[in-house]
């Protein structure tokens, strides 16, 4: 199954991974999926404080 999803290589030290997948795997997501969580609840808390950030992607809705 393709998506067209835009791809992003995160280098980040070994133990920060294992954490990860430990939190991600005890909320019944994958390590993806957790990652984009946490992103789409740090942007909302930026965006309360400092408003909307405008791209050309904004129709997408990032309701964590």
């Amino acid at each position: 199954m393709k998506d067209n999803l835009p791809r992003y290589t995160l280098r980040i030290p070994q133990i920060l991974l294992d954490k990860l997948a430990y939190v991600a795997e005890y909320e019944g997501r994958t390590k993806n999926r957790e990652i984009e969580w946490i992103i789409r609840r740090r942007i909302a808390e930026f965006e309360k404080v400092h408003g909307k950030i405008e791209t050309d992607g904004s129709k997408d809705s990032l309701t964590p």
